[in-house]
């Protein structure tokens, strides 16, 4: 017997999977175009999701910038801003189990992992009332005069950038959700927001919360579709001054491409080929080898940004980590989403478990060795989009698996000799966004973190918190979500200078006078 989801999506179903969230409302689209909603655990089609046009998207960013030019949220007190917010973010928490399960239905991931603090709406909860907290810290400066002569007092303030057009991916749909949502409101901006198409369910339930605040008509708007048929209109129009934007690193130039003639402000996260270095004195090799696996065999099965998937262990170590590697991916169980035993999800869709495999089948043809060669499951999981975890050795740093984003359970292995070698290899990416380093030596772990060229650097262990900045070098984006850099990223600098009356110059300090 297959697996089957439709019955439980039954009665978890979110009523505006079909409407978009524009000035306040809930309306239809113009067009009948429905984007049909696939479980890729199960293969069934359980829902369909509005898509949203040129005509839909120019209305909620209408309502949107409608809502940032007359409106109050701009200009709201910060105890006000703050309060909504707070309740926005108890609302959020009221509701977690149910917007786990929604993510769940949306991509897979597993029921115990959504469920996982750093993916659930607590989390996201627990980022609204961060950026709450930034409501009445947003001030400016105040300059001295810098010369005897100048009759100008200059101050500074910070003002939200204005609307916000935020586009978010599948893979993490909770988290991406409140990345840019709460931030981008706690700064005073109104928004314009598109989920993925392939996981809009948790979004639009998130949405509804947020309709039903107190947040004013037009601050939040929501519009569901496709990248060509929904994105690229949001992108483009020229009623939003900012783009928000995670995903793959052709979308994220797209993205460049689409702010260029406005100058729009742009944040980016666009993914990575995060290596691991694991050396002789790591800690335990064997809790070095699950909390890497963690990430690329369990949980979203290596479809995640951050993922190390490029081992570079000390040749000392290497086989004794490779097996390890395999212990970890005989601990992986996949399954019905819903099962608290299931720990890994199924690829996001067809295509992409195509392009895993196209990945592999070049590795190979390159002289990469498969220890363990990943496969298509079948059996009651054959109509999803299932695939079991690769562990490869012998591949070269420069060939297509060292350095394309593979999005899949895929780890190589590739051993060093020297510290030296293994920075020169780690940073021999155009990724730059996360890397992991596996010692004793707190002094090689302070060399390390310096010289890897990524945004983050986790020691014997990867993780992140709201106060926390999040962001790739190079091509993996720019600038940083998580702490005070997310909420600056959505603030312009005004400065004010206001003509005062001369006073007695201050007397110069001469050689003379002296």
């Amino acid at each position: 017997m297959s697996l089957s989801l439709t019955d439980r999506y039954a009665r978890d179903r979110v009523p505006s999977a079909g409407r978009l969230l524009i000035g306040g409302h809930w309306r239809d689209p113009y067009s009948d175009a429905r984007w049909r909603h696939v479980n890729p655990a199960s293969g069934e089609h359980l829902t369909d999701v509005a898509v949203a046009g040129k005509r839909d998207v120019d209305d909620a960013v209408r309502a949107a910038r409608q809502a940032f030019d007359e409106g109050p949220w701009p200009g709201m007190r910060p105890r006000e801003r703050h309060r909504i917010l707070l309740d926005l973010a108890s609302s959020f928490e009221r509701h977690a189990e149910e917007i786990s399960r929604l993510q769940t239905f949306d991509n897979g991931m597993p029921i115990a992992r959504s469920r996982r603090y750093r993916s659930s709406a607590a989390f996201g909860a627990d980022l609204v009332r961060y950026y709450a907290g930034w409501s009445d810290k947003l001030t400016g400066e105040t300059f001295p005069p810098f010369t005897d002569d100048d009759r100008m007092q200059f101050m500074s303030f910070r003002e939200p950038v204005g609307v916000v057009a935020a586009i978010i991916p599948w893979n993490a749909p909770v988290l991406q959700f409140a990345n840019k949502v709460a931030p981008a409101l706690a700064a005073g901006c109104t928004m314009v927001l598109k989920p993925s198409e392939h996981a809009s369910l948790a979004a639009l339930r998130l949405a509804e919360l947020i309709g039903e605040s107190d947040l004013p008509p037009g601050v939040f708007n929501l519009v569901t579709g496709t990248g060509r048929e929904t994105g690229a209109p949001l992108a483009e129009h020229p009623g939003v001054d900012k783009i928000a934007f995670t995903g793959g690193r052709a979308a994220g130039a797209s993205m460049l491409h689409a702010a260029a003639g406005g100058i729009k402000r742009v944040t980016l996260e666009l993914g990575g080929k995060s290596p691991a270095l694991v050396f002789p004195d790591v800690p335990d090799l064997t809790a070095a080898a699950a909390e890497i696996a963690s990430v690329v065999f369990h949980g979203m099965s290596g479809q995640t940004c951050s993922a190390q998937t490029r081992a570079l262990v000390h040749a000392d170590v290497h086989d004794a980590f490779v097996a390890e590697l395999i212990r970890q991916a005989e601990l992986v169980r996949h399954g019905d989403p819903f099962d608290e035993t299931t720990t890994a999800s199924p690829i996001i869709n067809a295509r992409q478990l195509a392009h895993v495999e196209s990945c592999l089948d070049k590795a190979i043809a390159e002289g990469a060795r498969p220890v363990l060669r990943g496969e298509r499951l079948g059996g009651e999981l054959a109509a999803g989009h299932w695939m079991s975890p690769t562990v490869l050795v012998d591949a070269d740093n420069t060939g297509h698996i060292a350095r394309t984003e593979v999005f899949g359970p895929v780890i190589s292995v590739l051993p060093f000799r020297t510290e030296d070698e293994a920075v020169a290899l780690a940073n021999d990416s155009d990724y730059g966004l996360a890397a992991g380093v596996y010692t004793a030596d707190n002094a090689r772990t302070m060399r390390l973190a310096r010289r890897l060229r990524a945004g983050t650097v986790g020691v014997n262990g990867y993780s992140f918190m709201p106060n926390s900045p999040f962001g790739g070098m190079k091509t993996s984006g720019l600038g940083r979500e998580g702490g005070r850099p997310a909420i600056e990223a959505y603030l312009e600098t005004k400065t004010v200078m206001l003509a005062v009356d001369p006073a007695e110059p201050a007397p110069s300090i001469t050689r003379e006078s002296r």
